[in-house]
């Protein structure tokens, strides 16, 4: 249940998607709070998304209006869908590297997902269904649940953005990935990782979470040089945002790609939805507003396919390969 201002449990029903949350139910294990930005004052809270996005690079959204009856049946769905047989899920195949099914594996033996890779084509979304064999209930949630996200995606960037003083264009051009995820967690895997270490590779990341099993770990900016990971423990009602590779380009980094991981707590299925903005087909560089005499423009020009491949044949997860478009060790390599 929910806490009052006075630590009481407070019943809301579940159709309400305004949630009040205290910062209490926030702190995790080290005391430390993930920020949180209120979508029903987003319009007084420009500073404080910016600098969640520098030092954090992720933060928890509150007053989404996403109803929880969606989030509820969304979530119903998807583990419908991961329950299928291998050979069903195996028909969802990829657009590009990665973004179909992905079977359990040596590198993550306790993962596998789901995915389409062009959120915002109902065209798309239909053919994923289409693949899996969904009902037709499970197709219109499906259907509402991408399109909802779809369009908080594109408006959390745009805030984000115009907070940095950019006006953005053609965002409908902008292309969002979608995978649903299972970690079969067991006795045996407790304090073992449930994925690697990584950073997401696109420009940002709306993530459900399961909201009982948690394990999901970030590193602040300001704990790079310890690595002391920090807990972040699952909210229901509420989605989490993270920031990847692309935007720290984009922004001449500015931005912080978060390094995070998943971590087996308990002998538990575990179950999360992500979608993750990545772009345009044209190439990706530091906006005129963030590079000056003191900010030399640190990284070249990439293309969010170019830097995917990079990612994939360097191996590099956790934001290296950012290291190998860095003007100066791109200069050094010529």
């Amino acid at each position: 249940g929910l806490l009052t201002s006075s630590g009481q449990n407070t019943c809301i029903p579940r159709f309400y998607s305004v949630w009040c949350i205290t910062s209490e139910e926030m702190d995790n294990d080290e005391g430390v709070m993930l920020p949180v930005i209120d979508l029903k004052d987003i319009s007084n809270q420009s500073n404080k998304l910016v600098e969640a996005c520098k030092e954090w690079g992720s933060f928890r959204v509150v007053n989404h209006d996403i109803p929880l009856t969606l989030l509820s049946e969304m979530k119903s769905v998807v583990r419908y869908l991961l329950d299928l047989p291998v050979e069903i899920k195996k028909r969802n195949i990829d657009e590009i590297a990665g973004s179909g099914y992905v079977a359990l594996s040596k590198q993550n033996p306790l993962y596998e997902a789901l995915g389409l890779y062009d959120l915002g084509s109902s065209q798309a979304v239909q053919e994923f269904c289409n693949q899996l064999g969904v009902s037709s209930n499970q197709r219109e949630t499906i259907m509402q649940y991408s399109s909802a996200l779809h369009k908080l995606m594109m408006d959390l960037w745009n805030k984000l953005a115009e907070s940095m003083g950019v006006r953005l264009e053609k965002l409908e051009e902008w292309k969002c990935q979608f995978r649903i995820n299972k970690y079969h967690f067991r006795e045996e895997t407790v304090g073992s990782t449930g994925v690697q270490i990584h950073t997401d590779s696109g420009f940002l990341t709306i993530l459900q979470e399961d909201e009982s099993v948690g394990g999901l770990e970030v590193l602040p900016r300001s704990s790079l040089a310890s690595g002391s990971y920090v807990p972040v423990h699952p909210v229901a009602g509420t989605l989490l945002v993270n920031l990847g590779d692309m935007a720290t380009v984009w922004s001449n980094g500015m931005l912080y790609n978060v390094k995070h991981r998943v971590v087996c707590k308990e002998a538990a299925i575990r179950v999360s939805i992500a979608m993750f903005l990545l772009g345009t087909k044209e190439a990706v560089e530091a906006r005129p507003e963030f590079v000056d005499g003191d900010h030399p423009r640190l990284y070249l020009p990439v293309t969010y396919e170019e830097y995917r491949k990079l990612r994939l044949s360097s191996g590099y997860r956790a934001g290296e390969a950012l290291d190998l478009m860095h003007l100066t060790t791109a200069s050094r390599a010529i």
